[in-house]
C-alpha cells in the first residue's frame, strides 16, 4: 500500500507541477476556441490539459517500474507497456483534436486502433464468468471485439460527462478510489498477483486526476480537453479489462458447493467484475440518452447539444458547484455501494444505508423546486439565496439588501444563458485569457495593444 500511495503522489504532484506550463503553452498555441452554444463557460479557457495527465501517467509508470514491490508488474506482464502504448496513440490524437477539432469519425476510428494497439500487447480480455454456469472462455476474436467495445464505451462516456468545471476528473477520481478498494482486495486478500496492473493503473488514474482538479474546479483555470477526456477514459477501461479478463475467477474458489451455494458466493464477485460499468452508469447513461435524443430529433449522434444531464441539472435551479457536487455524489454512491456490497453480501444494513442514501439525493436534487421557510433565528444557518428580505435588512441594512438584489439578477441573468439564450460569442484570443488578467463578465473587450 505504501508503494501505491507514493506512486499516486509523485503522479498528482508531476500533473499539478506540469498544468500550468501547458496552460501558458495552450495560450501561446491559440488552443483556447470560442465559446459555442452549448457551452456552460462564459469566458475562451485554454484546452489541452490533457498533456500535463499524460505526463504524469508516464511519471506514475517510471516511478512504479523502480520500486521493488511494483516492479514485479513490468516484469511479469506486458500490460503496463500495452497500456502506455494505447495512451500515447489515443493521446495525440486528442491534443490534435483540442488545437484542430478533428471529426467525430476520425476520432471514434482512433479509439479502436488504440484498443486494437492494447489487445495485440496483450491487454485484453480472456474469459468471462456467468453466474450459476462458470468460466466461458472467448476466442480471440471475440476477446477482441469486446475488448474494443469496452474501451469504445467508456471513453465516449467519460468524453460526454466532460461540461462543467471539474466534474469529468471528479467522477473519474471517484470511480478509480473504488476500483482501486476493490482491486487491492484481490491482490491482497486472494493473493492474485494477476490483479496487481488494474490496481496499479487505478493508482495512477487517481493522482492523474487529483493533481489536475485544482486547476479545474470551477472557475476553471484550464480544460482537459479530449486529450485528457479520453485518456483517463483509456485507461480506467484498461484496469477494468486487466481485472476482469485476466484473473481467473476459480483462483477465488467461489465454484464449490452446491449450485445455489456457488451462486450466492460468486454474487458479490460478479457484481464487482461489472464495476467499470457501474462506475460510468451515470456518464453511460447520459451517453445513452444523447444518442436516442439526437436521433429522435434527426440529429447525427456526435451532433454537441445542451441537452446533458449536467446542463438539466443547471435548468432545474442548482448551481455549477452545486450541480458538479450532486454528480460526484450519485457517482460515489453507485461506485463504493457495489464495492462496499461485494464484501458483505449478506449484510441487509449495506442495501439499507444505499436507499437511505438515496433518498437524501433524490432531496438534493429537487432542492431547487421548493423555498424553505426557515424561521428568523435559523435565517443565518440557510444559503443566502433562502434568507428572508426583512432578516438581510435587519442584519446588513438596506445595502446589503441592496447587494442581495443586484447577486439575485445576476443569478437570473445566468440562468438565462445557462437555459440556451442568445449571447454574443467571446473570441479566443489574448484578452480572453485569465492566465494574464482578471476575470471580466464584459464579453467587449479591446485589443490587447488598446487602454480598454
Amino acid at each position: 500500500m505504501r508503494d501505491y500511495l507514493l506512486t499516486l503522489c509523485v503522479t498528482a504532484a508531476v500533473t499539478y507541477l506540469l498544468t500550468g506550463p501547458v496552460r501558458k503553452f495552450a495560450i501561446a498555441t491559440g488552443a483556447m476556441p470560442e465559446i459555442r452554444a452549448r457551452d456552460v463557460h462564459r469566458e475562451p479557457t485554454p484546452r489541452l490539459g490533457g498533456i500535463a495527465m499524460f505526463f504524469g501517467l508516464c511519471a506514475g509508470l517510471l516511478v512504479a517500474d523502480n520500486l521493488q514491490n511494483l516492479n514485479g508488474v513490468f516484469e511479469l506482464s506486458n500490460e503496463p507497456r500495452a497500456l502506455l502504448s494505447g495512451a500515447a496513440l489515443i493521446w495525440l490524437v486528442g491534443v490534435l483534436d483540442d488545437k484542430f477539432e478533428i471529426d467525430a469519425l476520425i476520432k471514434l476510428g482512433a479509439q479502436m486502433i488504440a484498443a486494437g494497439v492494447m489487445v495485440v500487447q496483450g491487454l485484453t480480455i480472456l474469459w468471462i464468468p456467468v453466474p450459476g454456469y462458470g468460466t466461458v472462455s472467448l476466442t480471440s476474436w471475440q476477446g477482441t471485439l469486446l475488448t474494443v467495445a469496452l474501451v469504445v464505451i467508456t471513453i465516449n462516456a467519460v468524453n460526454f460527462v466532460d461540461g462543467l468545471d471539474g466534474l469529468a476528473a471528479g467522477m473519474v477520481c471517484i470511480a478509480a478510489g473504488a476500483f482501486f478498494l476493490y482491486t487491492y482486495r484481490i491482490w491482497y486478500g486472494y493473493g492474485i498477483e494477476a490483479a496487481a496492473p488494474a490496481t496499479l493503473f487505478a493508482a495512477i488514474l487517481m493522482g492523474m486526476c487529483v493533481g489536475f482538479l485544482p486547476h479545474n474546479m470551477h472557475p476553471a483555470r484550464i480544460f482537459m480537453g479530449d486529450s485528457g477526456s479520453m485518456l483517463i477514459g483509456l485507461v480506467l477501461a484498461a484496469g477494468a479489462i486487466s481485472v476482469t479478463g485476466q484473473v481467473d475467477p476459480d483462483a477465488l474458489k467461489i465454484f464449490e458447493g452446491s449450485t445455489r451455494e456457488a451462486t450466492h458466493a460468486a454474487l458479490p464477485v460478479f457484481i464487482p467484475l461489472l464495476l467499470p460499468l457501474t462506475i460510468i452508469a451515470i456518464p453511460f447513461a447520459d451517453l445513452v440518452l444523447a444518442v436516442v435524443r439526437r436521433t429522435w430529433n434527426g440529429k447525427s449522434p456526435f451532433a454537441a447539444d445542451r441537452g446533458h444531464l449536467h446542463h438539466r441539472l443547471l435548468e432545474i435551479g442548482h448551481s455549477h458547484s452545486r450541480s458538479v457536487l450532486i454528480m460526484y455524489f450519485w457517482s460515489a454512491l453507485i461506485a463504493f455501494g457495489v464495492v462496499a456490497y461485494s464484501v458483505h453480501s449478506a449484510s441487509t444494513w449495506i442495501v439499507l444505508v444505499i436507499v437511505g442514501l438515496s433518498a437524501v439525493g433524490l432531496v438534493l436534487l429537487l432542492l431547487p423546486r421548493f423555498t424553505p421557510r426557515a424561521p428568523l433565528w435559523a435565517q443565518a444557518f440557510v444559503p443566502p439565496r433562502y434568507r428572508r428580505r426583512r432578516w438581510q435588512e435587519e442584519r446588513y441594512g438596506r445595502a446589503g439588501n441592496a447587494v442581495g438584489a443586484g447577486a439575485e439578477a445576476e443569478r437570473a441573468q445566468e440562468a438565462l444563458e445557462e437555459a440556451g439564450a442568445e449571447r454574443t460569442p467571446v473570441p479566443a484570443g489574448v484578452n480572453g485569457a485569465t492566465a494574464l488578467s482578471a476575470r471580466s463578465r464584459f464579453p467587449d473587450r479591446g485589443k490587447a495593444s488598446s487602454r480598454n
